[in-house]
């Protein structure tokens, strides 16, 4: 596949790169994990002055009309600065309701969510229990659980909206690695839900949306550890040479540009594929997310290490692009879960 940016989404990526470093900076990111993992300012300005909340909603709903190559983009920025924001949830429930909702769910919540006024969430879980007008069921692991208005939740046998102030919804945060991203457990005891007539179908956008989402900040993540350390490699001296110099500093540089350039590869490879109706999209996803956590941690990890002793420190930013590294190998199904698939896709009953 010859792959190459059109102008337009060249232009995006400039635009949003320069938004989040002069935006996420690492002042406000610490500031955020200290409350409730969001920058409310900056989502605020993504939302409404960019306007790339909805890129990857159709225009009749309010959204950009774009697809996942440049949603993409927009990830793979916010990675690069471990940006405080809930895009992961807000992309996946809006996905859900623009693919799977009736119009008038798609009227009352869309707006509402592209403009920045309302979060939402999305999560999966085994089972649920129906009655009626009601839900029971338990879904863990939910980013931004805690912050949301709004759950968009489903099951093998379909998705409901529930909102998080109704009557038998309970809401427990939790402590993560990864503070820009808390999770939280959502209870439901009997809550009134509201059915999307496609539930299926926007759940499998949801997950679709998810699995790019992350691979592009795994992306964004490994390219950021790899242009900091460059830059202290070229500040930091030893024995009156510049520290990049030495050959078994420049043979970790060269792994990791290696595995970044797969890396950019297989996730505009998904984002393509999807956009596209490819028959090859369900094994780019899965390929795509594997080994963009896997270099995400590999990259976050030599950070670290080729920073020496301050990199090990809590005022140095490399934990930050470590956490989250390390949050992004589990998050919607391990690397293992991952190659599994891909070898059950390729291999049949062989794998």
């Amino acid at each position: 596949m010859h792959f190459v940016f059109t102008e337009e989404q060249a232009m995006i990526a400039e635009t949003v790169r320069g938004f989040f470093a002069e935006h996420a900076t690492s002042e406000r990111t610490r500031k955020a994990m200290a409350g409730d993992g969001i920058d409310r300012a900056l989502w605020a300005s993504f939302c409404t002055e960019l306007g790339l909340s909805g890129i990857g909603i159709a225009e009749e709903l309010g959204g950009a009309g774009l697809g996942m190559i440049e949603f993409a983009i927009v990830a793979e920025a916010a990675g690069s600065q471990v940006a405080a924001l809930p895009l992961l949830s807000h992309a996946m429930a809006a996905r859900a309701i623009a693919v799977g909702g009736s119009a008038g769910q798609q009227a009352e919540w869309l707006p509402g969510m592209l403009g920045g006024e309302v979060i939402a969430a999305c999560a999966g879980t085994d089972a649920v229990v129906q009655e009626g007008g009601t839900l029971s069921g338990t879904f863990r692991f939910v980013p931004h659980g805690a912050s949301a208005d709004l759950f968009v939740l489903g099951d093998p046998t379909g998705a409901w909206l529930v909102r998080a102030d109704t009557s038998g919804v309970t809401v427990t945060a939790h402590t993560t690695m990864d503070q820009t991203r808390p999770y939280a457990t959502v209870t439901l005891a009997s809550a009134a839900a509201e059915a999307l007539p496609g539930g299926s179908a926007g759940l499998v956008a949801a997950r679709e949306t998810g699995w790019i989402c992350v691979a592009a900040e795994g992306l964004g993540v490994a390219q950021a550890a790899l242009d900091r350390t460059v830059a202290y490699s070229r500040e930091r001296t030893q024995f009156g040479r510049p520290i990049g110099s030495f050959q078994a500093y420049k043979h970790r540089l060269a792994d990791m540009v290696v595995e970044i350039e797969q890396t950019r590869s297989a996730v505009y490879w998904a984002a393509c594929a999807v956009d596209e109706g490819a028959d090859e999209a369900a094994v780019a996803l899965h390929a795509a997310k594997s080994f963009a956590a896997d270099t995400a941690f590999m990259c976050a990890g030599n950070m670290i290490q080729l920073h020496g002793g301050i990199g090990f420190t809590w005022e140095h930013d490399a934990h930050l692009f470590f956490k989250r590294a390390r949050a992004l190998q589990s998050m919607l199904g391990s690397g293992e879960w991952h190659r599994e698939q891909v070898a059950t896709m390729i291999l049949g009953e062989a794998a």
